[in-house]
């Protein structure tokens, strides 16, 4: 593929970066989409193995067929051979009545298998029988049937190392490596990480009405850092999370917040205690809902509203000594988080703040945990003496 006409594809895709290892993918997904050739997938857990199926069908002589996801992680053992060659009625309990399986449902067409480590070794066994023959029976039948359908498999473990310790079943893993697509971790596409932050901070505040965000040199060198170990899928989180509590309802549709290595830290998770943002992540650990973001920004643009409401209303009421508590609100437009520490520290705590990083050496999380103050706190304050 000549370059515009790999632009055209991540544009397709919706795909961000340059990286030679995530265009040598895209190009053996076009490649090999002509032929009937199995396709595993390898990668990390969020580094975008599923949009490979997706290219390889669009580009195949079955691209007007089905095209089917299935993620083999998420069905119980029970209930999986049922779920992909269809059971008979009666065949087990709550069987009421027959039903076709995701291989009959996907015939002439692709049907894309997630988490194909995850299978029992019964399944397994099916499925080698339909990648060598087409053939099938469904659970509670005796009935051989045929289908015509394109394996795409995904994998975010070794399945080499998975066939050595006898969980899986040499002979697939050799028919489902016909043709192997190996997808980058983030942390290997250093220069595509800010590309892929732009993205998802851009498309975030274009959504919930706020300004884009955009980062320092510092902060960009901060974020191509960090190892990333939930790559794309992380990273979306984060830039969320960011352009949610550090942005601003937009007057223009070009209006920025650029924030330096300082005001980002905070949001870089301590891989010693959580691989999650340090900041307003989701309980669950996934992906939230854009009506759970919506609910979330809502929240956060109200509660500021409120919080400039009462330091106006201070003012009013201190008269000539309001400028010192204005001063105090707009140093720290988030300070509210910080659970009451900055009202106790703001005397002294130039002062403090030194100290405390002197004695440990510049370091700010022990600094931090010296003071009993958050580490986002010490970095505004820092940022504030450095203006």
């Amino acid at each position: 593929m000549d370059t515009q006409e790999l632009q055209k594809l991540k544009n397709k895709y919706d795909i961000i970066g340059s990286d030679a290892a995530l265009n040598h993918a895209l190009e053996t997904a076009v490649a090999v989409a002509p032929t009937d050739l199995t396709v595993l997938v390898s990668g990390e857990s969020g580094v975008g193995k599923e949009t490979i199926p997706q290219i390889i069908h669009q580009f195949s002589r079955r691209k007007n067929g089905k095209y089917l996801a299935v993620n083999c992680g998420a069905i119980p053992e029970g209930t999986i051979n049922a779920e992909l060659f269809g059971h008979e009625k009666g065949a087990f309990t709550g069987a009421i009545g027959e039903r076709k399986g995701y291989f009959e449902e996907a015939n002439g067409g692709t049907l894309f298998l997630d988490e194909i480590g995850e299978l029992p070794k019964e399944t397994q066994a099916m499925l080698l029988r339909v990648l060598q023959s087409g053939e099938f029976i469904k659970v509670g039948s005796s009935k051989v049937e045929k289908t015509d359908v394109r394996i795409v498999a995904a994998t975010n473990v070794n399945l080499y190392n998975a066939v050595q310790q006898g969980r899986f079943r040499e002979d697939l893993y050799y028919r489902l490596n016909a043709a192997r697509i190996v997808m980058p971790s983030l942390r290997e596409r250093k220069e595509d990480i800010y590309l892929l932050f732009r993205k998802f901070t851009s498309d975030f505040a274009q959504r919930f009405g706020l300004r884009k965000v955009s980062l320092s040199i510092e902060a960009i060198s901060l974020l191509k850092g960090y190892r990333w170990p939930g790559n794309i899928r992380q990273l979306k989180n984060v830039a969320e999370t960011v352009t949610a509590l550090e942005s601003r309802p937009a007057s223009t549709e070009n209006d920025r917040v650029e924030l330096g290595a300082r005001e980002l830290a905070p949001y870089i998770p301590d891989e010693k205690d959580s691989l999650l943002p340090q900041i307003a992540t989701p309980a669950s650990g996934g992906s939230m809902s854009d009506e759970d973001k919506r609910v979330l920004v809502k929240a956060l643009l109200d509660l500021k509203s409120e919080v400039d409401a009462l330091s106006a209303r201070v003012k009013e009421l201190e008269g000539p000594d309001h400028a010192r508590l204005d001063r105090a609100s707009s140093d720290d437009d988030a300070e509210w988080q910080e659970q009451g520490d900055d009202l106790s520290i703001r005397k002294n705590t130039g002062e403090l703040i030194e100290r405390a990083l002197e004695k440990h050496g510049g370091n700010v999380k022990a600094a931090a945990a010296e003071l009993g103050i958050s580490e986002r706190t010490i970095y505004r304050k820092l940022a504030k003496n450095k203006k």
